[in-house]
């Protein structure tokens, strides 16, 4: 597959927007009660605006397919690029249903056929999380994409009995298939493993 120049512009031009222009996130603890889906609708369409179309249709499917409400989530940002190999780095608030939070920060390493760059949003719901101590570690999966200046989509990684979904409305230009892991963290770093 040959990349056009303009491609690989576009896509770094997307990666240094989604790198210089952070916004703030939230910070305000939810309360401590157990988590409800319509809470987590709501929360997710605020999150990510109108523009997103069928983050409810796509939230009600994780649901169903993982027997109910996370445990906790996480509101975050990300970017990343490809070109066959592949990395990935965001940053967010992670909220627990007994009204903990706490800043975590994600990295990662990608194979796969792919190409392009994006900059997400990433609303990421978590199952089966016991002690925030147990989100910092690696956790693999599977991902297809296909940005073409806006998409949502939802993939899962896995690691234990702990399931991650990132729900991603994202920009830019990314398409095709990868395998990876997500390293979850207390703290930031620009070493991708």
């Amino acid at each position: 597959m040959k990349v056009q120049p303009w491609a690989a512009v576009s896509c770094l031009a997307v990666m240094l927007v989604a790198c210089t222009n952070r916004q703030a996130l939230p910070t305000n603890p939810v309360s401590p009660v157990p988590m409800q889906e319509e809470r987590l609708l709501r929360e997710a369409e605020a999150f990510f605006g109108q523009g997103a179309q069928g983050v409810a249709d796509l939230l009600n499917r994780v649901f169903r397919e993982n027997n109910g409400p996370p445990t906790a989530y996480i509101v975050g940002e990300e970017g990343g690029g490809a070109l066959g190999l592949g990395l990935r780095y965001g940053r967010g608030t992670v909220y627990l249903s007994d009204g903990t939070t706490s800043r975590v920060y994600w990295r990662g390493p990608s194979v796969g056929i792919e190409v392009g760059g994006s900059a997400t949003k990433a609303f990421v719901l978590v199952y089966d999380l016991e002690r925030i101590e147990d989100l910092y570690q690696r956790f693999g999966g599977v991902e297809g994409s296909l940005y073409v200046l806006g998409g949502v989509g939802v993939n899962y990684n896995r690691q234990d009995d702990i399931v991650l979904a990132p729900v991603r409305f994202g920009v830019g230009w990314r398409q095709g298939v990868n395998v990876g892991y997500l390293h979850l963290s207390p703290d930031s770093s620009w070493i991708p493993f």
